[in-house]
């Protein structure tokens, strides 16, 4: 029998940090910048919320809010980051040699590996929204790598798009994990089927409604859930938006 538990908008972590103070070293911008986050599940003092989701430390939704708002260069290791631009513009820089800029519907993986620094700084005068997750890696000490892709939403309404995995055109994890987005633009019925038994399945309401095992999501709603043969999705609002998260244990 499915195991799942459902996390309201209004129930997840919160933080709103400041360009100023303690947090001025890590956190970039003018002295009026600041970065909010809203967190899904816990990691230390990174972010409150539920605990880890299998392969997956952190789920923020995070806005740079001011001119060169976000986070200044810092390390990683051992960790593979996403990031998904829903609003705005996410100028990305990293000790591979990439820098990035990345609008709505782009999207970056990260893998930090044996060791790598990044920066991600909203440069333009609206604000920059993204959502970030955190995975721990299938191989510890890995040689770091990006890579980037894009979801055009239009082109690839109606049907469960694999962004983070192993499907073709999905970009590769080094990690039992992918990563899938659903933009629907009417009310209708979807099914996701997991690779195979025992998987944690984790949906996350970027905007829109559905409906999924007989609970009502509304815009960043979740819903996470753990040994489902099948999730069937009922899309209950035209224009809704999901992202799809498949973890192993």
């Amino acid at each position: 029998m499915a195991d799942y538990f459902v996390l309201r908008h209004d129930a997840r972590g919160h933080s709103r940090l400041p360009s100023t103070g303690s947090f001025a070293e890590y956190v970039a911008g003018h002295p009026d910048g600041w970065i909010e986050r809203r967190s899904s599940f816990n990691f230390r003092d990174y972010q409150s919320g539920r605990p880890g989701f299998g392969k997956i430390r952190v789920f923020g939704d995070e806005v740079f809010s001011g001119n060169g708002a976000g986070h200044n260069m810092h390390p990683h290791h051992n960790f593979i980051i996403m990031a998904f631009v829903l609003r705005g513009a996410l100028t990305h820089i990293n000790t591979i040699g990439k820098i990035d800029v990345l609008r709505p519907g782009d999207y970056y993986i990260f893998s930090a590996g044996s060791g790598g620094k990044h920066s991600e700084l909203n440069i333009e005068s609206g604000e920059m929204n993204a959502i970030y997750i955190w995975a721990l890696p299938g191989r510890l000490f890995a040689p770091p790598s990006y890579h980037r892709g894009v979801f055009e939403s239009e082109r690839r309404a109606n049907a469960i798009a694999e962004l983070i995995g192993e499907a073709p055109g999905a970009l590769p994890i080094d990690q039992d994990l992918r990563v899938s987005r659903l933009f629907s633009t009417a009310a209708a019925d979807y099914e996701y089927q997991p690779e195979g038994p025992g998987r944690g399945i984790y949906i996350f309401v970027l905007e829109g409604k559905t409906r999924i095992l007989q609970t009502e999501l509304s815009r960043r709603d979740s819903l996470g859930v753990w040994n489902a043969r099948r999730i069937e999705i009922a899309i209950t609002a035209e224009r809704t938006d999901l992202l799809i998260v498949e973890t192993a244990p």
